[in-house]
């Protein structure tokens, strides 16, 4: 996957940004970076890449925190209570930070809670199964879902996670049915697909390459529109059946800060992310994991937040899909 014209012009204008802040905010206490899902996962990976970072560049120390569960919305809770300081942030994705809020009807916070601090990374779910699955094509492994209405059960990181809406929106253009298994993150999902527990689950490719690398997961597609260039032999599943053409879903992982955080503290952190995002280990690292680097300003990134928020009530609304925070 290679880096968008707007990406790659981005990157370089890190370096002078991340100047302009070094006499600006510093953290006078230990900053925490909330993870809303159990370790293991890709917004777990951010959390603790950027963590890493702000230590080693401002000294203090960086902690990141997990608080898993509802989705993602009670880690997401606790950084819309903490103090809007810029000491706490929440290493945020599109379930919580975008599908959920057209997905709960009960949910206790809304956009305007968070202050978007900086995306980070953008990529792919990845269809895959057990080994036991008698499947290697989406079009068996939907005759095969078919054959055994509701039998076969699926995980994903949460309750209206990209993971799990990716599931839904899967079932209802093929028609069939599957039973939601979910569980408080991507990673305790991967070890009950590996040991067999669930049969099948739309992973984030960033996270699930690795078991789709080792053989111990069979994947059957992606949910970009192209096939992903660390899986090039793997079909986009909207290229596999007339049915699944529509079929289209990328995720993103990125940073936010309680509402009324000083901007001095945002910009600063908003410039170490980006200079995070423009060093050649971390677009390696990224590059291996199929997502790609999502640098950019402030604005950049609540106009895209705002655009996904947006698009995920469209199409939640049109399928008529909405439940309460478990």
């Amino acid at each position: 996957m290679t880096l968008s014209r707007r990406a790659a012009l981005a990157l370089p204008m890190a370096i002078p940004t991340l100047a302009r802040a070094q006499a600006g905010w510093r953290p006078s206490q230990q900053m925490r970076i909330i993870v809303p899902a159990a370790p293991g996962g890709t917004t777990d990976i951010m959390a603790r890449l950027l963590a890493a970072h702000l230590q080693q560049r401002w000294g203090g120390t960086a902690v990141a925190e997990n608080r898993s569960g509802g989705g993602g919305t009670i880690g997401t809770m606790e950084v819309v209570r903490a103090p809007a300081d810029g000491h706490t942030l929440l290493s945020g994705n599109i379930g919580p930070q975008a599908i959920g809020y057209s997905l709960f009807r009960n949910l206790q916070y809304r956009p305007e809670s968070l202050m978007p601090v900086g995306n980070m990374i953008r990529g792919p779910n990845v269809l895959v199964v057990h080994p036991s699955v008698p499947a290697r094509t989406v079009p068996e492994f939907v005759a095969h879902l078919r054959a055994n209405p509701g039998k076969l059960s699926y995980g994903s990181p949460g309750v209206g996670q990209s993971p799990h809406l990716s599931g839904v929106w899967f079932h209802q253009l093929t028609g069939t049915e599957g039973t939601h298994v979910p569980f408080r993150g991507a990673g305790p999902a991967a070890v009950e697909l590996v040991a067999g527990n669930i049969q099948y689950m739309f992973d984030n490719l960033t996270t699930g390459i690795q078991q789709v690398r080792a053989g111990r997961v069979r994947a059957l597609g992606v949910t970009s529109a192209e096939r992903n260039p660390q899986l090039p032999d793997v079909p986009a599943i909207r290229e596999t059946m007339p049915e699944l053409s529509p079929y289209e879903v990328n995720t993103w992982f990125g940073m936010f800060a309680p509402a009324n955080t000083p901007a001095p503290a945002i910009q600063a952190i908003n410039a170490e992310i980006n200079a995070l995002l423009a060093m050649p280990e971390t677009q390696a690292r990224f590059a291996q994991m199929g997502g790609v680097p999502m640098p950019g300003t402030l604005d950049d990134f609540g106009a895209f937040v705002q655009a996904e928020i947006e698009k995920w009530s469209a199409v939640i609304r049109r399928e008529g899909l909405q439940m309460d925070v478990g």
